[in-house]
């Protein structure tokens, strides 16, 4: 099946982040939800975070469900302005105040119930311990390891969306392509991937392109979720890119 690949991605002015910082602070349901959503997204580099600060797992969980209901339940917005800055900062920055600010298990609020809270506790049940102990590195100060999680978080999230284009049209070439696009798995022969196909070896490589170009376009996207002007995208892509490599 030899479809086209989908367009490319909506434009800058309707990210998640952008919509948070237009609330100037009003409780505004599309801005709850548009936070809700970016923090669904990427709770997992604050787990890893405060694991790193040498809290036990169930601490751990609990400080990270525990910041995210009290950043949801107060006025989030608060201070923030369009040129707010990027999410990735304004998240630690807000984390480490909570833990600063004397919140240790016993003083711990007990947190309100809700379909957000539920499935960030079911996410971090599930998926928080696990993929700590498979992190490549140990040894990491909990900074560094915060900005790889990121990162990684953000090139899975382009990569899942790319699945899902694919999977919504029928395409079942990315399961062949997919090896070629992540960066934590080896790829077969560009020969035997093309034979997969049924594909010259030309013509496999310039399907190859394209599907990068639109992977480039969604990991372009996402990165725009999390900054407030579209200027800032480049500099956060590269910042994160850089974080890769150091690991």
């Amino acid at each position: 099946m030899n479809q086209p690949l989908p367009p490319g991605p909506r434009q800058f002015t309707t990210t998640r982040w952008s919509v948070v910082l237009r609330a100037g602070g009003l409780d505004q349901d599309q801005s709850r939800a548009a936070l809700e959503q970016l923090c669904r997204d990427y709770w997992y580099p604050l787990y890893a975070y405060v694991r790193r600060k040498g809290h036990s797992p169930e601490d751990s969980a609990d400080l990270t469900q525990d910041f995210f209901a009290k950043l949801l339940a107060h006025d989030f917005a608060q201070g923030l302005t369009p040129q707010g800055g990027r999410f990735r900062s304004f998240l630690l920055t807000a984390l480490n105040r909570f833990l600063i600010n004397g919140w240790q298990k016993h003083q711990r609020q007990k947190r309100g119930g809700g379909t957000f809270t539920d499935s960030l506790e079911a996410l971090i049940a599930d998926r928080g311990e696990v993929e700590y102990l498979a992190e490549a590195s140990h040894h990491d100060t909990p900074e560094r390891l915060y900005q790889r999680a990121w990162a990684e978080t953000l090139l899975a999230r382009a990569l899942e969306r790319l699945a899902a284009e694919c999977v919504e049209r029928g395409d079942w070439r990315f399961d062949v392509l997919r090896p070629f696009l992540s960066a934590g798995e080896d790829p077969p022969a560009l020969a035997d991937a093309a034979a997969q196909l049924h594909l010259t070896l030309a013509a496999f490589k310039s399907l190859l392109h394209r599907f990068r170009q639109r992977y480039r376009e969604l990991l372009l996207d996402e990165v725009g979720q999390t900054v407030g002007s579209a200027g800032e995208v480049a500099d956060e892509l590269r910042g994160l890119l850089q974080a890769l490599r150091a690991s």
